[in-house]
């Protein structure tokens, strides 16, 4: 099977055929251009989806990965790079093994296939160079024949010719005889003619164009050939690849395996306990005899802690354990009282540990130094001993200062230490140990409002909250108390949905008394009428302190702006 041989006519074919097998291969390596751009976008977006949902750094959504399902998803997300990069190593390989390679090769076929088709052209040409030859020798031997033969009839006419003078008749005679040379001459060349055109005819369509076309037709199957591979190597790059991403995706599995639904419910206990018992039991209050329990700045604070039952501060009240808890905005105090028990425990203790490895750390420069000296000391050309000494002065003071924030954060800490209940003890509210330590809590209710309503607490609140007051004559006096006087009235000036406990519902343009100033902690404590009083944000109203305030039980008219 040669194009040689059975192609030997098909030359145009074949020009048209090999172009076309050419541009197959160009449209091939676009292909594969096209795949690897697309590589590329694919693991670009990859890497950005990956580092979005990255955590931020020193940010709370950091130490929200501690819980095993989010590591799981940083690990996923970080599989999720390297699955990207898996995707680059593709598009890398592609144009390097595929598309750079087919270009040049591409490159190097077109040059070859021009300078085939150029020899078969060039014979092309030559045969029929040879055979326009050929045809002026035949038409020669033709004219020359048929010169011949009117000479010859014109000679025999003048020979017969009784009239024509003997000279004339030789003329022709002679005449007749040239032609007849002159033909065979022309006979002759144009057999010889023949015989060449016959030999580089044979020559061309038997030696010539089958080697052209052979070569062609090599040419042709290395370009199939080629393409091919091409398409091996492409299926092998992305095959090659396949293990790692099967490894990425195995360490997705992994990670998500990982995931201890009981680990993380331990942790949100460690996260969020506050180190409080629950409260115990509320007392029975006997309301068969006449008595006027009153509401004060202690009972409000104490109301659950002395085991009475809460007075009525809002309509909305939503019974919370802790109310009045301020957020401290920017720094908290250094000892961590805005804590619960156990958070400031927690807290203290990562501060020591911080501390004691700072101090190591002081402690390894300071050994580095010391050893730095002792060089300088018995080989004084390397260095000046002396150089050191000040900063091994300022470390030695580092270290000292560092040792003394440890022993008063670990002060801290056993004092904390020593105010948690044991988990042996029953349930009950923390009464004995505090009681013994702080018996005046009972007074502290002021600082016990220096908090807001969000959760954080301060060290003062966390412990008398705790404390359970045992039923004695103090509790007739508490109850026993008159009123708080009004201070003073204030205006509305927004609406405010007392939820928490302690704390009343206002409507903007009410007009209200007042019966505790703001303390600092943000809030004012005011009076609807004798059965409603409660504390709403100092910023909600506007006061008008007025020493000779309307009576308390005497009802204030609502204002609209």
């Amino acid at each position: 099977m040669s194009w040689g041989t059975e192609l030997w006519d098909q030359f145009d074919n074949l020009e048209k055929h090999t172009q076309w097998g050419i541009d197959v291969l160009e449209k091939y390596i676009k292909f594969v251009k096209e795949r690897t751009e697309i590589e590329l976008s694919y693991a670009k977006q990859l890497r950005n989806l990956s580092k979005k949902y990255q955590p931020k750094k020193n940010s709370k959504e950091e130490e929200e990965y501690r819980y095993t399902s989010t590591r799981a998803f940083l690990a996923t997300l970080n599989e999720m790079n390297d699955y990207a990069g898996q995707h680059e190593v593709i598009s890398e390989n592609m144009t390097s093994l595929i598309t750079a390679e087919l270009t040049r090769y591409v490159q190097e076929l077109k040059q070859e296939r021009k300078s085939h088709f150029h020899d078969g052209r060039k014979a092309q040409q030559h045969i029929e160079t040879c055979w326009k030859q050929l045809e002026a020798s035949k038409r020669r031997f033709e004219r020359d024949c048929k010169e011949a033969d009117r000479a010859q009839q014109y000679f025999e006419k003048m020979d017969a010719d009784i009239n024509v003078t003997k000279a004339d008749v030789e003329k022709a005679r002679q005449q007749a005889q040239l032609r007849h040379q002159m033909a065979e001459d022309s006979k002759a060349e144009y057999s010889s003619t023949l015989q060449k055109f016959n030999s580089e005819q044979h020559e061309h369509y038997y030696t010539h164009i089958p080697n052209i076309f052979q070569k062609i037709q090599e040419m042709e199957e290395r370009r199939i050939v080629r393409i091919g591979e091409s398409m091996k190597t492409f299926a092998k790059v992305d095959r090659q690849v396949i293990p790692i991403i099967g490894k990425c995706l195995d360490e997705i599995t992994k990670a998500a395996e990982s995931v201890d639904h009981k680990n993380d419910s331990q942790m949100v206990i460690e996260a969020f306990k506050s180190g409080f018992e629950p409260p115990g039991d509320v007392d029975f209050e006997d309301f068969t005899q006449p008595m006027k329990r009153t509401v004060s700045e202690s009972s409000l604070s104490n109301s659950r802690g002395d085991g009475k039952s809460e007075p009525k501060f809002g309509s909305k009240s939503k019974g919370k354990l802790w109310p009045f808890i301020k957020k401290n905005k920017g720094a908290g105090p250094e000892d961590f009282s805005n804590l619960p028990p156990e958070q400031r425990r927690k807290k203290l203790q990562q501060k020591v540990d911080e501390l004691n490895r700072d101090i190591q750390k002081e402690m390894d420069s300071r050994d580095a130094l010391t050893k730095m000296k002792d060089v300088y000391i018995k080989n004084p050309q390397m260095g000046d001993a002396a150089s050191v000494d000040h900063r091994l002065a300022e470390l030695g003071q580092n270290i000292e200062k560092l040792r003394l924030e440890v022993q008063k954060f670990e002060g801290w800490l056993a004092e904390v230490e020593g105010r948690l209940p044991a988990r042996s003890e029953q349930p009950r509210r923390q009464s004995g140990v505090y009681e013994a330590q702080n018996p005046s809590g009972v007074n502290s209710c002021a600082q016990d409002r220096e908090s807001s309503p969000d959760g954080s607490y301060t060290e003062e609140q966390s412990q008398e909250t705790e404390m359970k007051v045992p039923a004695t004559d103090f509790d007739d006096e508490f109850d026993d108390e008159e009123p708080l006087p009004t201070i003073g009235t204030c205006k509305a000036l927004y609406t405010f949905e007392g939820q928490n406990e302690g704390t009343i519902s206002v409507a903007e343009g009410e007009m209200l008394y007042v019966i505790e100033e703001d303390k600092g902690d943000g809030w004012t404590r005011i009076r609807r009428n004798e059965d409603e009083e409660g504390y709403v944000p100092t910023s909600y109203v506007e006061v008008y302190l007025d020493k000779n305030a309307k009576d308390v039980h005497k009802p204030l008219q609502k204002i609209s702006e």
